[in-house]
C-alpha cells in the first residue's frame, strides 16, 4: 500500500495524469520521491512515442525534437521548467536569501530567467534534433532516459540532510524524506537502467550520461542550498530540468 501511495504521490504532484492524492503526509511524500523515476518513465516515453512518430510520418528530426520537448512540458503543466526560470531569476539577483525567495515566488519571469529556459529549451530541442537524426530508437531512447534521470535527480535531492528553505510548499513537503542509502540505490539503479538503454552498442555512453546528468543535477543542488538554505519546489524543478539537458547534451558527444 506504501508503494501505491508513493506512485499516487509522485504521478499526482510531478505529472498532469488524472491521479488522485489521498495521503499528504511524509511518509507518502518518502514513497512519492521514491518512485519519482517511475512518473519520469511515463513523461519520457510520452516525448519517445511523440518524436518517433513524427520521424516515422515523414516529419524532419527538428520538428520531431520540438515536439519530442513539448509533451514532457504539457505533461508537466510546464513547473519544471517554470521553477528553472524562477531559480535563475534567484541565484541571479545577488539579494540576500530571503529576498530572492520572494522574487522566485513572483509569477514573473525575470531577465535571467527568460534568458535560462530560453537556453535550455533551444539546447534540448539541438540534442534531441541530432539525436533523431540518427533514427527514431536513438532520439526515442534518449528523450526516454534523459527525463527518468531528471526524475532520479529529485530523488537525491529529497535526501536526508537536505533541508528546506520555506516552510511551506511542495519543497518542504518533500525535502528530507528519503534516507540516503534509498536515494543513491534510486540513483544506481536508473544509471543501470540507462545502460541497458544503450544496448547494444552505446551502454557506456548512455551510462556516463545519466551519470553526468545526477551530477550536474547535485551540483545545482547545492548551489541552491547554499544560496537559499534549502530547497523549494522551484529548486527541484530546476534540478530535474538541467539534469535532462544534461543527459542530452552528453548523448550527442564522442
Amino acid at each position: 500500500m506504501e508503494m501505491v501511495h508513493g506512485l499516487r504521490f509522485a504521478f499526482g504532484t510531478l505529472t498532469v495524469l488524472p491521479v488522485r492524492l489521498t495521503r499528504w503526509d511524509r511518509e507518502a511524500a518518502r514513497a512519492g520521491m521514491v518512485c519519482a523515476p517511475a512518473a519520469g518513465l511515463a513523461v519520457g516515453l510520452s516525448a519517445a512515442v511523440t518524436g518517433a512518430a513524427l520521424l516515422w510520418c515523414g516529419a524532419a528530426p527538428l520538428l520531431a525534437a520540438v515536439a519530442a520537448v513539448a509533451a514532457p512540458a504539457v505533461l508537466t503543466r510546464g513547473l519544471h521548467l517554470d521553477g528553472l526560470a524562477d531559480v535563475a531569476d534567484g541565484l541571479g539577483c545577488g539579494r540576500p536569501a530571503e529576498e530572492a525567495l520572494r522574487v522566485m515566488k513572483r509569477s514573473d519571469i525575470g531577465p535571467f530567467g527568460v534568458v535560462t529556459l530560453l537556453f535550455a529549451l533551444l539546447g534540448q530541442i539541438a540534442a534531441l534534433a541530432q539525436l533523431f537524426a540518427r533514427g527514431a530508437v536513438a532520439g526515442a531512447a534518449a528523450a526516454a532516459v534523459a527525463a527518468v534521470v531528471g526524475r532520479a535527480a529529485l530523488t537525491l535531492a529529497s535526501r536526508e540532510g537536505v533541508p528546506a528553505a520555506r516552510p511551506e510548499g511542495l519543497g518542504a513537503a518533500v525535502a528530507g524524506t528519503v534516507p540516503r542509502g534509498t536515494a543513491w540505490g534510486v540513483a544506481v539503479l536508473v544509471v543501470a537502467l540507462a545502460a541497458a538503454a544503450g544496448l547494444p552498442a552505446h551502454v557506456a555512453r548512455f551510462a556516463v550520461a545519466a551519470v553526468l546528468g545526477l551530477v550536474a543535477g547535485e551540483l545545482l543542488l547545492r548551489r541552491c542550498t547554499a544560496r537559499f538554505g534549502g530547497v523549494t519546489g522551484d529548486v527541484f524543478g530546476a534540478v530535474a530540468e538541467t539534469s535532462v539537458c544534461c543527459v542530452l547534451v552528453v548523448l550527442t558527444l564522442f
